[in-house]
This record gives structure tokens, sequence and C-alpha cells, in this order.
């Protein structure tokens, strides 16, 4: 489409990697990933610098490619186009001691009208597949047993915005693997909040997904910081091992007012925070939490419940550095945002 002489072109793009973090798959299939049959995936880094690197290097399953770009003259939009697509991994698996790889099977990329408004432009993209291996597994409907694997995918939303702004959504996802999205820097900015093998595998057909009748909504929470991402790595990996804690639905990590000098890390899942009664925010994988006890000697300042079912890991907070927990309770006086 074309525009006029004072036409303003504004473009972006996201990725979502989807990958599989260690101890997420349960049952009988545990065993080959542990015995090497089959492999987890090292968690994406927080930027991307070359996702076909990454693909060729077998570091995620797939990856959700969204791009595109528009033209306004003041808040009307003149001319807009979309571009992406899947990029799809493969599996590698060892028989007899030699590394065998079979290549995904791709789904046909589903992009839906753009919705178009008062200065911005909206694009969405759902790219996903599955493995070629077969993966045999009880389903709820007829034929009550499948030998092919269940399907995976991820739905971004794009828009683009008349003042140069572009924003990202994760609005869709599989319940396995494992989902972060990247933003206009290629910067990690969100995450899927849970990664459910047992629901996953439960998927009767390809019907019940977005390539039939149905996409899977999703818990999203922001990505962590820097900072706690080295002290997620102190924790899991210091002198002392954390206590593994899972948290039902419904129910609180801790309340506010109670006594408490752990920190929490937040393997999996997605907690609710909230201050007086009020929700104030989110946290989800990766974030690291309740430092504020340790550091002022006072009662925790926030309710912490599960909006989905949770998993930390719990350490003394003696275990990290006082200065880098000074550093972390500096960005999270949500009661003061």
């Amino acid at each position: 489409m074309s525009g006029t002489t004072n036409t303003t072109r504004v473009a972006g793009h996201a990725t979502s990697v989807s990958w599989i973090p260690s101890e997420a798959v349960k049952g009988m299939m545990k065993g080959a990933f542990a015995s090497g049959v089959s492999h987890y995936d090292t968690p994406p880094p927080p930027h991307i610098d070359d996702l076909s690197a990454m693909r060729d290097a077998d570091a995620f399953r797939f990856a959700n490619r969204i791009a595109g770009w528009a033209e306004f003259d003041g808040d009307r939009v003149v001319g807009f186009e979309q571009e992406g697509g899947v990029v799809m991994g493969a599996t590698t698996v060892k028989v007899a001691g030699a590394g065998v790889t079979f290549a995904a099977v791709t789904m046909p990329d589903l992009r839906p009208e753009p919705e178009v408004g008062e200065g911005w432009v909206r694009f969405t993209q759902t790219s996903g597949g599955r493995t070629a291996l077969p993966l045999p597994r009880r389903v709820s409907k007829p034929p009550f047993v499948r030998m092919q694997s269940p399907l995976v995918w991820s739905t971004l939303r794009l828009t683009l915005h008349a003042d140069g702004r572009s924003e990202v959504e994760l609005i869709g996802a599989s319940p396995f693997p494992r989902h972060w999205v990247y933003d206009d820097r290629d910067d990690l900015a969100l995450k899927a909040g849970v990664a459910d093998w047992a629901e996953w595998l439960g998927q009767p057909s390809w019907q019940a997904t977005p390539w039939g009748d149905q996409d899977s909504p999703v818990v999203v929470a922001e990505a962590e910081s820097a900072l706690e991402r080295q002290l997620s790595q102190v924790l899991m990996h210091g002198a002392a091992k954390p206590k593994i804690r899972e948290v039902k639905v419904g129910e609180t990590l801790v309340d506010q007012g109670d006594w408490g000098k752990e920190l929490f890390l937040v393997l999996d899942g997605v907690l609710q925070v909230s201050v007086d009664g009020e929700a104030v925010g989110v946290l989800g994988p990766g974030a690291v939490v309740g430092e504020r006890a340790f550091l002022e000697n006072r009662p925790r300042t926030s309710t912490l419940r599960a909006l989905t079912a949770v998993r930390v890991a719990v350490a003394p907070a003696d275990a990290v550095d006082r200065d880098a927990l000074d550093e972390l309770s500096g960005g999270h006086r949500r009661e003061e945002k």
C-alpha cells in the first residue's frame, strides 16, 4: 500500500522461543530424558543474537517470529504488511550411542486479518507443529490411545503505534513446553507461567488446537531482572541445597504480616502479589522474592497467592550477599508504586 509524503513508517517484531526445561517431563518419558535418549534444553539467553544459530545448535523446540510495518498519516493508517512465521527445530535422540536427528512437522501459520484502529495496527500469528517421533499416550476421547505426539504452538499479538511504539503480547500457547517471548529489541520480556506436561500429553487431537477450534489461554508474567537471574543460580547451585515447595491454585505462599526470613525462587507457575487486599502485580518463573522481611527485620509486606499451581525453591536469605538483596529490594516496593 502507498502512503503520502507526510507519512511515518513504524516497524516492529517479536519472537517466542519454546523449550523443554529441566525436570518438566513427568511419567515414563522422564527416564528417556534422564538416560540421555532425549534431552532437556538449556534456558535460552536473555537476548537473542542469532535465532538461526540457536536453531542449528538445537537450542529450542520451535520459535514463532512475527514482524510487520505500518505507515501513518498522523493517526490515520495508510499502509501495513505482516511478515514472519514458524522457525522449527528438530529432535535429536541417541540410538545405540549415536545421535539421530528427526525434522519436525510444521503446521501452517495462522494469521487473521490485521486489526486497524486510530493510531495503531495489530497483527496476530499462531505458529507451531509437532515432533516427527511417535509418542504413545492415552487420551480421554476415542480412540483413547494415540501414537502421534501432541501439537505445540504459541499465539503472538504485535501492535504498532503511530508514535513509534511496538507492543507484544502472548495471548495463547500450548500447555507445554516452556514459552519465552522476546520484544522488538530481542530482549526477553515475557514468560508463560506454566509448563504442564500432563495436560499437553492428554491433547485428544489436532481439533483441540488453534488449527481446529480452540486455543489455550496462558497466564503470562514479565521476565525477571538480570539480577534475579544471577541470584537464581546462587540459590539453586549454592552450598545449601534449597527446599522445593508446591502451592496449589488459590493457596498462599506467604501472608502479609507473617514473620519469615526465607527467600523464594519461582520455578514454575504464577503468583499474585497483594498489598492490603489489593492486587499490585504478578510473579512468574525466575522471580526472586522475600528479601524485605530479612533486610528490614519486619513482617512480610505482601501476600503471595497462587494463580496457578506453583513450585518454588525456598532458601535462607543469608545464602545471598546482602548488597545483592539491597539492590533486589529496590525494585520490589510494589506498594509504593
